[in-house]
């Protein structure tokens, strides 16, 4: 009997063991099917939000608003800028939905300019209005500043669009409280640079060329100089990763770009010229590049003289290795593009012939050749 009284103990005592051990089980799948039934729910009430957010930023911010608010679109903005400008300015809710609709609609070419927007428009007929370049005012005026001028030449446009002189404006873009507010408005584009000592004039070749809309008939020198520091910022931003990659500076660029603006005619001449400077510079040998000697001499013609190849001065090409000090004018986007993304030649001299043509030589002796051909005098 003692015997089989033990066996019957230890027989409950497992059957207690395996009861237990079904209620841990039981508690166990209860807390995961918990865990489980909780994160399903976040994950269903946190998917819901973010289409319901979406789904709203879809929507116009106000339906029913409308006030104009006035946006101003620079020169060169590309989707991301024109985005946040809209939502700064409360005209949709989200600069990212807006910006991914936009490219799924396959929809990325806007018009600078100056907007009358309201909170009531939808995104369509934003994309619509940014494409068409509708503006909510009619410029008073435009100012056109063509490629390759100095500064004292986009003088002579702003006196005769404005009536503030040409000496006015020389004397206000060279003082020197105007370059440290504008050093400190645009720091990654005006380094101190500059000012280095052999510079003329801080600011050459820092005005972008462009045309200029104005809504008042007599703008500050800051609001037209912001302009077209603007304009220049927004074309340089594109070449930021490959100024730092190459170890280059803006200034560089600008001053690399004005000899091309100055010396080619063509699109395509200017990515050959490029890759002559390149050439040049890579041999260390003299630039030689005849705009440079005009902006020596602080004078505009045509032709220059053998005797002006002498001028003692930083930016003469001809007397310095190197890129001159700073820009000698302000170039274009096609020229500084260039810059970036030269031709790839052998080329180590050219010259232009009577009609503005630009030839190209390996050699010295091909180069007098070419001179000879068509620089000759009948």
């Amino acid at each position: 009997m003692g015997n089989e009284s033990k066996k019957e103990s230890k027989k409950d005592i497992m059957l207690d063991r395996m009861r237990e051990q079904k209620k841990e089980v039981k508690i166990v799948r209860r807390i995961v099917f918990a865990i489980a039934l909780i994160v399903l729910l976040v994950g269903l009430i946190g998917g819901r939000a973010v289409y319901k957010y979406i789904v709203d930023s879809l929507k116009p911010v106000d339906p029913d608003s409308e006030k104009i608010i006035e946006v101003e679109v620079p020169i060169g903005s590309g989707l991301n800028t024109i985005s946040k400008k809209l939502e700064e300015n409360g005209i949709i809710k989200d600069a990212r939905v807006f910006k991914y609709y936009a490219k799924f609609k396959n929809e990325s070419q806007f018009q600078a300019g100056t907007y009358g927007l309201t909170k009531a428009m939808t995104l369509d007929e934003l994309i619509q209005s940014l494409k068409t370049g509708k503006v909510y005012r009619t410029p008073v005026f435009t100012m056109t500043v063509p490629e390759g001028l100095t500064l004292d030449q986009i003088g002579k446009i702003v006196e005769k669009k404005t009536g503030i002189s040409e000496k006015e404006f020389m004397a206000y873009i060279d003082d020197e409280k105007t370059i440290e507010y504008f050093m400190g408005k645009y720091p990654n584009l005006l380094t101190e640079e500059i000012r280095g000592e052999q510079i003329k004039h801080p600011l050459e070749g820092y005005l972008f060329p462009a045309t200029y809309p104005f809504y008042e008939e007599k703008p500050s020198l800051e609001t037209i100089v912001t302009s077209m520091l603007d304009a220049t910022s927004a074309a340089i931003t594109p070449y930021y990763g490959y100024l730092d990659s190459n170890k280059k500076s803006v200034h560089w660029l600008l001053t690399f770009a004005s000899l091309l603006e100055k010396e080619a005619t063509a699109k395509a001449d200017r990515e050959t010229i490029a890759s002559v400077f390149y050439n040049r510079l890579n041999a260390k040998m003299p630039l030689q590049t005849d705009p440079t000697v005009l902006y020596s001499l602080g004078v505009h013609k045509d032709r220059v003289l053998y005797s002006d190849l002498e001028v003692q001065d930083p930016y003469n090409t001809y007397q310095n290795q190197g890129l001159p000090p700073g820009p000698i004018a302000g170039a274009g986007k096609s020229s500084i593009e260039a810059v970036v993304e030269p031709a790839e030649t052998d080329y180590l001299y050219f010259l232009a012939d009577k009609e503005g043509t630009n030839h190209f030589s390996k050699t010295y002796d091909e180069h007098l050749q070419k001179r000879a051909q068509y620089l000759s005098e009948e």
